[in-house]
Parts: structure tokens; C-alpha cells; sequence
């Protein structure tokens, strides 16, 4: 079933309907683009709401390249912060490179200074063989290249990867403001693009640290919200608890955590970082982040809970099978169970290693090649039983009557999960997922919606009932969409009352790039503001009222 929109096609049960790229216009995305010195007037088609009067911020990478030096992974082009704004119906576009080191420094002495995910900085050439040797064993400069996302904390908004740097931007000029280190306020290596932020703006982010007895372990940390006094709340940056790791001097790859109203989650993957490995072959040889993680079957998945309040770890040993995991989708408690949903990867093998852009930007032949032996998508619903039995060995501890997850008690003390498949679809990934995160976070939901990989290229935006496991897809010839995010209609009753708001770059169309914004209901089409300008692709963001 299809119902035209603008000329756009919304299909119904589509999880099987894919799209071909023959013509390759995706390899668009993955190439560089110029800055903005003022925003450009969009062109509007449809009627944009009455309830969208703010700006859409969205971060990814911008700068492919460095004079004659590529970047090698899509997780090191230089940041670029893209900004839609609304007011009155009338709609700009606008974009600045964030001014980090990393990007200062590559562009003034042009070439690749700061090591990047995939991407490894050698020492100045023009440096005698002395300088260059005493470089390698300065040890590890760690890039604040922040091209991933951008979050509030108080008053204030910060551009984000994933080390211990984050920078704070303004987002109505997208100037560059000030380089923050969370090393200088808590102990912690680095955190994750994919806080929770609660009602009154406390947030909290999880990263590995150094913890008890030198082995590595994983902290939560609590920023409070807006203070009284007008005093920087990072400064008062808490630790609220820590997970322990599986393996001493190797933690877990983390990307993002759950948080319900009275617990947090981490979900501990087989995808390791060798910390030995990272700190000895960066000092002596040069190398990069990818380098240095590992992956080990057996090693399998842990499944970590603790209480907020106070903060305090809960020593269940709950193991599921080796996954990969980016994105929690959302989790809740219901009846003395944690429900948690998430966009999974199957096996143990790095999703990562499968995002070099030469893969990405190959013919669509070769980008389905590849895609065929990767780890495969599925979204899945695990449950955890928050007081189990060591008396019920081999007996299913969920009761829920909603969901065919089990939790089973073995003889050795652990916990064996079993998912329920939300949804699955071969090479046709349900990821960045959203949901009605203001109404819906940490609570029992219906809906979560999501940007559709397409054998790793982007060119559908989705929408799932996680109860009825029922599905809607937006979808257009030659469109590359991006991450949608849900606005409320401040008048609107059910969770999914409101519009998603996406940016979609279409490389053969006379206004290439769009703000496109979809009935949240029936991902019917509401309204678009395009711009004759090209735009790269982007990973994460926020609509700012």
C-alpha cells in the first residue's frame, strides 16, 4: 500500500521494501562542504506548524579531507554544526565548522594533526628525526572533535564526541565559545554522545574510568541543572555510580545507557578497547582508535543495573549473547521487571569496521557486499526480573504477559536473557532511534521512530509500535534522510501527537538539501524548506524551542 505525499511514497508492513542506488548519489553525503557566512532563505512547501518556532541543531562530520590528507572513517571528518531555524513560517539554513583544536590545528598547518577515530596524525614532516621520535612518546592527544551531537547543560549548549572534551557553542551565531575537559571535575576517560536529561535539566552521561584496585571500571555522573547563583554546573559534576568491568584493563566500547525513573542500565558488549594495546602502540608506532579495539565470542554480553536514588550497583550477573549496541531505544519498569529496548547488532564482530568511508562511498554492488557479511540489525526487548529467585533454576522468570523475553536463573548464580525481536529485517537496520522523550522516557511507551540503514546508507525514516510491532516508512527516490527527532504538539493528547523533524539531502534535486517535517502519526508529509546548497551527513541532534 502507498499513499502519495508531496510526492513522496509512505508505505505501510514495509519492513521487506527496499530501495536500490544504482546511481550512487549517497557518495554526496560523504564529501566536504564549505561553511556558511550567513544563513540562506529555504523555500517552503506545505504549512509548517504553528508549534515549531525554534531551531533544528544538528552535528556531524564536514571536512572529508586536510589539504592532500584524507580522513579514513565517517567517525573523523571535522565537525560541522548545521542549524534550521523557524520563525513566522519563514525558515534559514546556516552551518559553521566548530572551531576545536583539532580543526584550528589541521588548518593551519594543513594536514591531519590530532589522531582521529580511523585516522592516524603523523608528526610534522618539515621536524628533524629527533623532534619526530620525542613526539611519539608524549603519549595520547586526544581529539575534541566534536561532530556527534549537541545537548544542553543549564543555560548553556555543548558540541560532543565521545573522549573527555566537550565545547560549548552558541547556538543562534554557531560561534566556537570554549574547550571544556571533564577530566579537571570527575573521574572519568571519556563519556558518551547520548546523555539522559530529565525534566528540570539534570543530566547524566556514563564513561569508563580508573576505578577500585587500578581496574577499569564505568561511572555515572550527574550534572545539576540551571544554578540559582548562575555558577557553571559541570563544575558541580558528580559520580553517582559505578559499574564494575567484566575485564580488568579492557572496558567495553560504550556509546550509549538506559535510565528508567529508578535505575540505570549499561549494557557491557563483547566489543572491547584494549587499554595496554591503545597506550603502547599510540605512544611508540602511531596509531588509531579502531586499531585498538578487539572482539571475543565468548566473552558473550553483561547486563548491568543500579539505583539512582541513592546510587547504589545491584550485583545480579545478568548474560545474554555477544551483540553489538549503539542506541537504547528506551527502558521502563513494569511489575517488578526492567523492560529495556534496543537497536541490536547480531554476534560479537565491531559494527565499526564496516563504516570506513571507502565501503561507504563505494557502487551500491560493492556497499551490498559489504553490508552482506556484517553483523545483521534487529531491534529487541530484553527483560530483567529485579528480585529473581536462586531457587527457580531452569524456569522463566518473566511473567509479563506482553512480551515472550525470558529471564532464566542457572545453577552458577547468572541470569540468562532471551530477547523478544521487535522488529528485524535483513541488512534494513532500525537505528538512531527516537521517541516522545519528554512524555515517554523511562516509561512504558508504543512508539519509537528511527532512521532506515539501508545496507549502511540512510534512505528511510521509520516508525514502530513496539506492541503491535506494526510499521510505517517514509521513503523517496535518490533521498538521503537523517536522524528524526519528535516535537510535541504542545496541544496534543496521544504520545504520538506531533511532527518529525529530519534533514534529507536529495544530490539530484534543484534544492538539494531539506528540512522535512512528517505527520509523527502516519509519517505523512507536513511540510519542507529546502536550500540549493549540498549538505554531508548528520549523526545526532536536538530541536530547540
Amino acid at each position: 500500500l502507498y499513499f502519495p505525499s508531496f510526492g513522496s511514497e509512505l508505505f505501510f508492513f514495509s519492513s521487506l521494501f527496499s530501495f536500490e542506488h544504482p546511481a550512487g548519489g549517497y557518495k554526496k553525503i560523504f564529501e566536504t562542504v564549505e561553511e556558511l557566512n550567513e544563513p540562506l532563505p529555504a523555500t517552503v512547501t506545505g504549512r509548517i506548524p504553528s508549534f515549531i518556532k525554534g531551531s533544528l541543531l544538528r552535528l556531524g562530520p564536514g571536512l572529508f579531507e586536510v589539504g592532500s590528507e584524507p580522513f579514513y572513517h565517517l567517525f573523523d571528518g571535522q565537525a560541522l554544526m548545521h542549524k534550521f531555524d523557524f520563525s513566522s513560517g519563514q525558515v534559514t539554513y546556516f552551518r559553521k565548522f566548530v572551531k576545536t583544536d583539532a580543526y584550528v590545528r589541521a588548518m593551519t598547518e594543513k594536514r591531519v594533526v590530532i589522531t582521529e577515530f580511523g585516522t592516524c596524525a603523523y608528526p610534522d614532516p618539515c621536524k628533524n628525526i629527533f623532534s619526530r621520535f620525542f613526539t611519539y612518546f608524549k603519549g595520547v592527544e586526544v581529539t575534541d572533535n566534536c561532530l556527534v551531537n549537541v545537548y544542553p547543560v543549564g543555560e548553556d549548549f555543548y558540541a560532543v564526541t565521545e573522549t573527555n572534551y566537550i565545547t560549548k557553542v552558541n547556538v543562534e551565531t554557531l560561534e566556537t565559545l570554549k574547550k571544556v575537559d571533564l577530566c579537571d571535575y570527575v573521574n572519568i576517560n571519556g563519556v558518551t554522545a547520548h546523555p539522559h536529561i530529565e525534566k528540570d535539566g539534570t543530566v547524566y552521561n556514563i564513561g569508563n574510568c580508573m576505578g577500585k584496585g587500578a581496574s577499569l571500571a564505568y561511572n555515572i555522573v550527574r550534572i545539576p541543572p540551571q544554578q540559582k547563583d548562575k555558577s557553571d554546573p559541570i563544575e558541580k559534576s558528580k559520580v553517582v555510580v559505578q559499574f564494575p568491568s567484566a575485564e580488568r584493563f579492557k572496558p567495553s566500547y560504550v556509546h550509549s545507557f538506559g535510565m528508567t525513573e529508578n535505575y540505570f542500565v549499561f549494557v557491557e558488549t563483547p566489543v572491547k578497547i584494549h587499554l595496554l594495546k591503545f597506550l603502547s602502540a599510540w605512544s611508540i608506532r602511531g596509531s588509531n582508535y579502531m586499531d585498538c579495539f578487539e572482539s571475543d565470542e565468548e566473552k558473550g554480553t553483561w547486563i548491568h543495573i543500579a539505583r539512582k536514588h541513592p546510587g547504589e550497583y545491584i550485583d545480579y550477573k545478568f548474560r545474554t549473547a555477544a551483540m553489538g549496541l549503539f542506541h537504547h531505544i528506551n527502558c521502563y519498569e513494569d511489575s517488578g521487571f526492567i523492560v529495556v529496548d534496543l537497536c541490536a547488532w547480531k554476534g560479537f564482530e565491531f559494527v565499526y569496521n564496516y563504516l570506513w568511508l571507502a565501503n561507504l562511498r563505494a557502487n551500491w554492488e560493492e556497499v551490498k557486499r559489504n553490508a552482506m557479511i556484517a553483523p545483521q540489525p534487529e531491534v529487541r526487548r530484553y527483560v530483567l526480573p529485579l528480585d529473581p529467585c536462586r531457587e527457580e533454576q531452569g524456569k522463566n522468570l518473566v511473567c509479563l504477559p506482553y512480551t515472550t523475553a525470558t529471564a532464566t536463573m542457572r545453577a552458577d548464580g547468572t541470569i540468562w536473557l532471551e530477547p523478544e525481536v521487535l522488529f528485524s529485517g535483513p541488512r534494513q537496520a532500525f537505528e538512531f532511534p527516537q521517541i516522545n522523550y519528554k512524555m515517554n522516557n523511562g516509561k512504558n511507551y508504543t512508539y519509537a521512530y528511527a532512521l532506515g540503514l539501508n545496507h549502511f546508507i540512510p534512505d528511510r525514516i521509520c516508525k514502530l509500535n513496539v506492541k503491535t510491532k506494526e510499521t510505517w516508512v517514509w521513503q523517496e527516490p535518490d533521498s538521503y534522510p537523517s536522524e528524526p527527532l519528535f516535537v510535541q504538539n504542545p496541544d496534543g493528547v496521544d504520545e504520538d501527537d506531533g511532527v518529525l523533524m529530519t534533514i534529507v539531502v536529495s544530490p539530484g534535486a534543484q534544492r538539494p538539501t531539506c528540512c522535512l517535517i512528517l505527520n509523527a502519526k502516519d509519517l505523512s508529509e507536513v511540510a519542507r524548506a529546502e536550500v540549493d546548497i549540498m549538505s554531508p551527513v548528520t549523526f545526532h541532534g536536538m530541536y530547540k524551542p
